[in-house]
């Protein structure tokens, strides 16, 4: 089996991706996340110097980004924007962590929303559900808590996106973009295993 070499990313595909992304495309989500996860990640490490905070909020930047993007501009750099609105959401937590801790006020959960189309399988998807059972748990429990919760609640309790959120408490936004992480991470994982 030869081995693909991985191109780099032009500007053209990701300006191209974040076109898609404004209309909804769930392919074009996804390509961004996969671009730009590690950057931002890596950002928020430098700055929380908590893998578990870092990866908290690298999701809930890409849960606002998804929310915003039809209101990105466009002659500004992608990657410069989700770094900013990273940047202001951890911010935000010192402020909101600040302001418990003297007031003792609960946290406000986000009410806002993005629909990301999700009927049509990705590749990750399709990776999924062509595995062998007992095969996939192995490869599921390879996974951090969250991420196999989020598979475990999707593929094998079924319950919808809403319900999803009801269940861990959170934003649906953020399940969305959590439930992008883990299919990702687990195709990484079963990619590892075939070669």
């Amino acid at each position: 089996m030869k081995k693909q070499i991985a191109l780099p990313i032009t500007s053209e595909q990701i300006l191209e991706s974040i076109q898609r992304a404004k209309k909804g495309d769930q392919k074009s989500f996804s390509f961004l996340l996969d671009t730009f996860w590690s950057d931002v990640y890596s950002f928020q490490i430098l700055r929380t110097r908590n893998e578990n905070d870092a990866e908290d909020i690298t999701i809930r930047t890409f849960s606002k980004a998804f929310d915003k993007i039809d209101t990105f501009d466009e002659s500004y750099e992608f990657k410069t924007w989700l770094i900013t609105i990273s940047k202001n959401i951890h911010i935000d937590l010192i402020r909101k962590k600040k302001s418990e801790l003297s007031h003792k006020t609960l946290p406000q959960e986000e009410s806002n929303l993005y629909n990301v189309a999700d009927d049509t399988p990705t590749a990750e998807d399709n990776l999924i559900t062509e595995q062998n059972l007992a095969t996939l748990l192995q490869h599921i429990k390879r996974l951090k808590p969250h991420y196999q919760q989020v598979i475990n609640l999707r593929y094998f309790q079924e319950l919808s996106y809403t319900e999803i959120a009801k269940e861990l408490n959170e934003p649906l936004n953020n399940v969305k973009v959590k439930l992008l992480r883990a299919k990702k991470l687990l195709a990484e994982i079963i990619h590892q295993k075939k070669n």
